[in-house]
C-alpha cells in the first residue's frame, strides 16, 4: 500500500501523556467498537466453576474464596462471555447528551481511559498475551456497574493490571490462556481480529471484565487511577483521610498491595473523625490485612487496657474532680466527666460498670470534709484540719464545694441506680446534724441542698428505696429542710423550689400514715409562724387528711369483718 492511501494515526495518539477523560455520551473509540470492518475478540468463556482463595497466602489476606467471575467487595469482576447463546455484555448505552445522563443516574454511562502514549508502534503480536504488551497499550476494558444503576467504563492496560492486583491479574491469565487455545484451534479466523497499523498487521485482543454492583464508582475508578502513579502517598495527600478509607476498601477487595500499604501509612499519620474512626473499624472487621503493616493503627483503635484499668482510671478522674480547688475548672471537668460515666453516653461500651463503693468512698470523704469544717465554726476547733492553701478561703465557699462535690456524685449514682445506699449514709449523719443546729443559717443551709436532691429524686421516681431508708431521712433532715428553706429560695443555685415542694410532699405520702401525721403537724406549725419561709405543702396535706379522716370509716368496716 503507497503512503497515498495509508491510513494517518488519530492525532489524539501523538499528544504526551494526559489525565483521564472522561465522556458521558459515546464511548471512546476501541477495538470492541469497530465491528463494520473487525469481528468481536474472542473472550473467555465459563466451562465450569472455579474459585479464588479465601486468604490466599500472600503478603494481604484479603479476597474470599468465590467464583472467579466475581468479587463480592467492593464489587464482582468477571470476565464478560462472549459466547452469544449464553449470557452476553451488556453494552454501554449511548445518550443523547451529557445533559441527559446526569439527570438520570439509572441510564448514565461513562467512559474513561488510562494515560496515552504517542503511538500504538509498541503493540504486542499476534502471538504475545494481555500483560506482556507496552504500558500504553488500552488492552483492558473494566465495565463497572454501581448500586444505583449507573455504569462507568475504564480502558486501561493488562500490564499495568497485572502488575498491581492479582485478581485482575488471574483474570487476565484466564483470558490469555482462552483465548490462546482459541487460537490454536482457529487459525483461520485469526486474521478477521487484525488491525492495519502502519502497513502491517497486529493483532488487538481486548479482554472485557464486568464488576457489578459497585458500591461507589468514583472510588473504584480513582483505586485504578492510582495504580498509574508513581508516589501514591502524595495523591492521598490531596485526598483526605474520610476518601482514602474508601479507597483501602477497593484496594483490599482487588488485591492491590500497593495501594493497601500506601492507605494504611496515610492513616496511620494523620487524625481521624469519630466517623471516620468508625469506618476503619468496620472495615477491619470485615478485612485482615498484615499485623506489621496495620500495627499502628490497631493500636489507635484498640486499647489493650484490662477492665481493672479502665476502673482505677475512672476512681482517679472521680478523686481528682473532688479534690480541685479551681471553680471553673472543676465545673468544666465535671460536666465532662458525667457525660462520660452517663448511661446514655454515646462513648459507653461493652465495659463493666464503675464500682459503686469508689464512689461512695468518694462521697465519705467529702462527708468527712464537711464534719471538720463544721467544727471550725466552734472556738475550740477555729484553726485546725484545713490544708494550708485553703486557710484564705471562706468557709461558706469550702462548705459549698464539698457540697457540690456529693450532689455530683449523687447524679452519678442515681444515673446509674446505684443511689440506694447513700440514703442510708446521708441519713446516718448524727455529728454532723448537730452541727447543723449550732452553725450559721449561712452556712447550714448547702447541707439541706443534699437533702433536697434526694427528695426530688424520691419524688419524681428517680431514686426507689425501702420504707425505712424514706422514714430514717425524713426523721434526720425533715426539720432542717423547714428551717432552710427560705435560704433555699433566696439562694436556688439551680435548685427549683417549686419541684422541690411536689417531690416534698409526694415523697412524705409514701410513708405510714401515724408518721406522716407527725410530720405534717411539724409543717404544719412551722408554715404557720413562717409563712413562705418553709415549703408549701398544702396539697399533699389535703391527700393526708382525706386518706386518714375522710376515708378513716371505710377502712375501719373494712377492718372490723
Amino acid at each position: 500500500m503507497d503512503g497515498s492511501t495509508r491510513r494517518k494515526p488519530p492525532a489524539s495518539l501523538h499528544r504526551g501523556r494526559r489525565s483521564w477523560c472522561c465522556s458521558f455520551a459515546i464511548p471512546p473509540s476501541s477495538p470492541e467498537n469497530l465491528k463494520a470492518r473487525y469481528p468481536k475478540t474472542d473472550i473467555i468463556t465459563k466451562t465450569g466453576p472455579k474459585s479464588f482463595p479465601n486468604s490466599p497466602k500472600s503478603a494481604l489476606n484479603i479476597v474470599n474464596r468465590i467464583d472467579p467471575r466475581r468479587i463480592l467487595s467492593p464489587g464482582r469482576v468477571s470476565p464478560i462471555d462472549s459466547d452469544p447463546t449464553g449470557d452476553s455484555v451488556r453494552h454501554v448505552p449511548q445518550t443523547q447528551s451529557p445533559a441527559a445522563d446526569l439527570t438520570v443516574p439509572r441510564s448514565r454511562s461513562g467512559s474513561f481511559r488510562a494515560p496515552n502514549g504517542s503511538n500504538f508502534a509498541n503493540f504486542p503480536g499476534p502471538d504475545a498475551g494481555l500483560g506482556s504488551g507496552d504500558g500504553d497499550l488500552f488492552d483492558v476494558r473494566l465495565n463497572l456497574k454501581g448500586k444505583s444503576g449507573g455504569c462507568l467504563v475504564l480502558e486501561t492496560n493488562s500490564a499495568v493490571l497485572c502488575a498491581n492486583s492479582a485478581v485482575f491479574a488471574g483474570l487476565i491469565e484466564e483470558f490469555n490462556n482462552n483465548n490462546a487455545a482459541a487460537n490454536n484451534n482457529n487459525n483461520n479466523n485469526n486474521n478477521n481480529n487484525c488491525k492495519r497499523n502502519g502497513g502491517f498487521l497486529e493483532k488487538r485482543n481486548v479482554c472485557r471484565i464486568e464488576v457489578p454492583e459497585v458500591e461507589n464508582l468514583g472510588v473504584f475508578k480513582q483505586t485504578i487511577e492510582l495504580m498509574f502513579e508513581d508516589n501514591i502517598t502524595k495523591k492521598l495527600l490531596k485526598i483526605g483521610a474520610h476518601r482514602c478509607i474508601d479507597i483501602l476498601e477497593v484496594s483490599a477487595g482487588i488485591m492491590f498491595n500497593k495501594g493497601v500499604i500506601s492507605c494504611l501509612k496515610y492513616l496511620e499519620a494523620v487524625p481521624w473523625t469519630e466517623e471516620e474512626e468508625e469506618k476503619l473499624r468496620s472495615l477491619f472487621m470485615r478485612f485482615r490485612f498484615d499485623d506489621a503493616t496495620t500495627g499502628e493503627i490497631l493500636a489507635r483503635l484498640y486499647s489493650r487496657d484490662s477492665v481493672d484499668s479502665q476502673q482505677n482510671l475512672a476512681r482517679q478522674l472521680v478523686w481528682s474532680i473532688t479534690g480541685c480547688t479551681d471553680a471553673n475548672a472543676r465545673n468544666e471537668l465535671k460536666s465532662l466527666v458525667k457525660g462520660l460515666l452517663s448511661r446514655s453516653s454515646v462513648y459507653e461500651k461493652d465495659q463493666r460498670d464503675l464500682n459503686k463503693e469508689d464512689l461512695l468512698v468518694a462521697c465519705q470523704s467529702c462527708l468527712g470534709l464537711l464534719v471538720n469544717l463544721f467544727d471550725e465554726t466552734s472556738e475550740d476547733n477555729a484553726q485546725g484540719k484545713v490544708a494550708k492553701e485553703e486557710k484564705g478561703k471562706p468557709l461558706i465557699e469550702r462548705v459549698s464545694r464539698q457540697v457540690d462535690n456529693i450532689n455530683w456524685l449523687l447524679e452519678i449514682l442515681l444515673d446509674r441506680q446505684m443511689a440506694e445506699e447513700f440514703v442510708d449514709l446521708w441519713a446516718n449523719q448524727g455529728k454532723l446534724l448537730k452541727l447543723h443546729e449550732n452553725a450559721s443559717p449561712l452556712v447550714r443551709y448547702e447541707l439541706s441542698r443534699v437533702s433536697a436532691n434526694l427528695f426530688i429524686a424520691m419524688g419524681t421516681r428517680k431514686l426507689h428505696c425501702r420504707s425505712e431508708a424514706r422514714s430514717g431521712l425524713f426523721q434526720s433532715w425533715f426539720g432542717p429542710m423547714l428551717s432552710d428553706f427560705g435560704w433555699l429560695q433566696r439562694c436556688r443555685k439551680g435548685l427549683d423550689i417549686r419541684s422541690l415542694e411536689e417531690a416534698l410532699g409526694q415523697t412524705l405520702l409514701t410513708l405510714p400514715l401515724k408518721q406522716q401525721y407527725l410530720l405534717f403537724m411539724e409543717w404544719f406549725h412551722c408554715f404557720s409562724k413562717h409563712g413562705t419561709e418553709c415549703p408549701n405543702l398544702s396539697k399533699a396535706f389535703q391527700i393526708w387528711w382525706r386518706r386518714s379522716f375522710l376515708r378513716g370509716s371505710e377502712t375501719n368496716a373494712v377492718e372490723s369483718r
